[in-house]
Parts: structure tokens; sequence; C-alpha cells
């Protein structure tokens, strides 16, 4: 099973991932847990080019590349290998953030994303868990981490709010693989919900 899990900067979907991992574990399933952009050698060298540095550094166009690249790498040489061993995959962000991030909040490009997506990758999760955040209280979350990799939080408050809006638009259009899950509640609340989001689906 290929779960992905989506959401603003700041929702808080990095640890709920870590939580559910933990948790399938425990149940004694083999569990992959990576991350986009990276998850292989290739791809995270990729992801210091995306992720830090100007917020201007790169155009949208450029962006879709960089990430379908580091996509393509990431499915060969992880998702798919793991997947074929009959483990549990758990990405950190996959499709639906350049769908988001590149075809939508920084240009009319969703075309160009999905193209490329169904020329170099081919597949999208079973499920997806959307971890839906108010946008002002996720960009002040992201931006305390106080980490090298805020390019995308330095394009502000605006752009995260189009990113919720459209995180669950995907919600709507691709609903049979999508959970949307309340990140404002409690950590704990929120794992509840999206363990039984998972439950539900594994074979």
């Amino acid at each position: 099973m290929f779960i992905s899990f989506e959401g603003i900067d700041g929702s808080g979907k990095s640890t709920q991932a870590r939580r559910l991992a933990d948790r399938l574990r425990g149940m004694g399933h083999g569990v992959v847990l990576t991350r986009e952009p990276g998850g292989s050698p290739g791809a995270e060298e990729i992801r210091k080019l995306v992720l830090e540095g100007d917020p201007d550094r790169w155009s949208a166009e450029t962006e879709i590349l960089l990430f379908t690249a580091a996509r393509r790498d990431h499915l060969e040489r992880t998702i798919q290998p793991a997947l074929e061993a009959g483990q549990i995959v758990i990405c950190d962000r996959f499709a639906d953030s350049t769908r988001m991030y590149q075809g939508i909040s920084r240009g009319d490009l969703r075309g160009t994303v999905d193209a490329l997506h169904e020329l170099m990758i081919g597949r999208d999760p079973d499920l997806t868990v959307l971890i839906d955040m108010d946008p002002e209280k996720g960009l002040s979350r992201a931006k305390a981490r106080q980490t090298a990799e805020e390019r995308f939080e330095d394009f502000g408050l605006e752009l995260q709010r189009r990113m919720r809006a459209g995180f669950l638009a995907l919600a709507e259009e691709f609903a049979p693989r999508f959970a949307v899950i309340d990140g404002d509640a409690a950590p704990e609340v929120v794992a509840e919900a999206v363990f039984a989001a998972v439950e539900a689906r594994l074979p």
C-alpha cells in the first residue's frame, strides 16, 4: 500500500506520517517512511536545489522539471522496490504538492504537471491523507522551525491560503483516494483520525 501525506507548510503532516509509520510497524507491518522532494540519494541532492535559497531562484516551469526528476528517481529506487517487496510506503508529499505549488499556486501550469506526471511517473498513491490546517497557524508553525529549507514559506501567507484552497479542491477532484483530516485538533486526536482512515483501507 502506498500512502502519501499532503498539506500546507506547518500542517503537522510530517509528524503524523512518522506517528503512522511507528504504529503500523508496531502492528508488524513492514513500513518505508520517505519524503519528497528526496527519498533517494539523487532526489535528496535535488531537494537542496529547490528548497533552499531565494524564493525567485527558479521559475515554476523549472521547478516542475526538477521535482519530476527527483520523483522519478525516488520512484525507481525507493517506492517501487518497497511496494514490490510487500511493504507499506508512507511518503511525506508526492505529486499533489507539485500540482499545487507549481501547477496552480505559482502559475496556470496544472496541465504541464499532469502531462509530465503521466509520462514519467504513471501512478498516484492508494491513499492520500490531507492534513487541513488554518494557513496563518500553519505558516507560523513552519517559520518557527527556522531551518534552511524555507524557500516556499518565504512566499508568504497568500501562497499558503491558495495552497489550502487548492488541496481541498484536489480532495474533491480525487475523492476516492483522499482522506481529509482536521489538523487543528490535538496531535493525538489527529493521529487517531489518520489511523482510522488508513485502517479502513489496509489490504
